[in-house]
């Protein structure tokens, strides 16, 4: 048998949202896990697929990040989740020593 280090465990009450859209004829449905950890970035998980990633607005400014992360079909579709993620993600700001 293997050995592991158990690095942590921690429980958290989190704030967790879930939003749908429709762009051009796809659904979307997504849950977003607010939470401390990550440096304060939310777990964004695509409800259809299971893909997850952890997601700042200053990410979702990048669409072809998106396509590749969630698997979209087309670049338009992609621009529109980051339009949609932009409003509803929050701003982390960057703290010296953060990483």
């Amino acid at each position: 048998m293997e050995h592991y280090d158990h690095l942590y465990e921690e429980s958290e009450n989190a704030n967790v949202r879930f939003l749908g859209l429709v762009s051009e004829g796809t659904r979307h449905d997504f849950g977003i896990v607010f939470t401390h950890k990550f440096y304060g970035k939310p777990l964004v998980i695509c409800m259809q697929t299971g893909q997850s990633t952890l997601l700042g607005s200053e990410d979702a400014v990048n669409p072809g990040y998106l396509q590749k992360i969630f698997r979209l079909d087309s670049e338009s579709e992609a621009e529109t989740l980051a339009q949609f993620f932009q409003e509803y993600l929050p701003t982390i700001p960057f703290e010296e020593n953060q990483y």
